[in-house]
């Protein structure tokens, strides 16, 4: 039997940049195992232009990739959600919707480069190490053994990827 593909949600505040990013990546580098979509609790109805570029000049998918809010995907009709991982601090600090299907959720926080300031190479290298920071999150994920951890052992190994390098909340505890 192969393995289920899994939908993953990233949600960030304004759903312009982090979350693009981390959507676009999972969806490259998951391998055909895992679909991912992003959100925002206040999303900005655009996606960051340097988020766009930067994904473009390192060969990741842009096609589809739209600021949206979180509500699309609490419906009826939207997809189950196998994972949700916060990827900015404010994000993972405020209600949710209800979730379909009991996702198993963590936060992944790194800080916002559509925030940065600076020359504009300064405000690139922020686009740049974030994508760094994800695609390192994304790689420590798709090798998790998803199908045969207990649900205590995969939160901990998901909150444990989130204090990776880079973290804006490397000193959360696990809950």
């Amino acid at each position: 039997m192969s393995e289920p593909i899994y939908n993953v949600l990233f949600l960030c505040t304004g759903n312009s940049a982090r979350s693009i990013i981390a959507e676009s990546v999972l969806n490259k580098d998951g391998e055909g195992r895992f679909r991912a979509f992003s959100a925002g609790s206040q999303p900005k109805g655009a996606v960051h232009p340097m988020a766009l570029d930067l994904l473009r000049n390192y060969h990741y998918p842009t096609e589809g990739l739209r600021s949206k809010s979180w509500d699309e995907f609490a419906g009826p009709d939207a997809p189950k959600m196998d994972f949700i991982f916060t990827v900015c601090d404010n994000a993972a600090g405020e209600a949710c919707p209800f979730w379909p299907g009991q996702p198993v959720s963590a936060h992944w926080g790194i800080a916002d480069p559509a925030a940065a300031q600076g020359t504009k190479p300064e405000q690139v290298m922020a686009f740049i190490e974030t994508l760094r920071y994800v695609r390192t999150r994304v790689g420590l994920f798709k090798e998790l053994p998803v199908t045969t951890l207990d649900a205590a052992s995969l939160t901990k190994h998901l909150y444990e990827i989130g204090r990776s390098e880079g973290s804006t909340s490397a000193k959360r505890e696990v809950v």
